[in-house]
């Protein structure tokens, strides 16, 4: 991968690394701003149930920033865009798609078929 292209990615990371963290950052203000101390209890159990999908998203993003920051050291170091499996160059086209893509399509799909067949015995 040449070093245009790894300036590419780099930018494109921690512009999501960036948008990740502007979204935390407002799930954690609008909670400390909204009461739960509704009248209703159907409302209650809404806002609380609301509050509950956002935490589990919010963790989510969360494991996605630390994947990030993980392509971000690969691109330091001269390892991104070649699958951990084979070594192989993944494609341009998969990367643009997950950027924090460590496998390609071919290793990927192979390692979802061994874990698939390993979880039904």
């Amino acid at each position: 991968m040449n070093p245009m292209m790894q300036e590419f990615f780099r930018q494109r990371l921690i512009a999501w690394r960036e948008d990740l963290l502007r979204e935390s950052g407002l799930t954690l203000q609008n909670m400390q701003t909204t009461s739960i101390q509704e009248a209703d209890i159907a409302d209650r159990a809404s806002l609380e149930s609301e509050r509950s999908l956002e935490l589990r998203t919010r963790d989510r993003e969360r494991k996605l920033i630390s994947k990030i920051d993980d392509a971000l050291r690969r691109i330091e170091t001269g390892e991104y865009g070649y699958c951990e499996d084979t070594g192989e160059p993944i494609g341009v086209g998969r990367l643009i798609a997950r950027p924090i893509a460590t496998m390609s399509i071919e290793a990927q799909e192979r390692h979802e078929r061994m874990e698939k067949t390993h979880r039904d015995e």
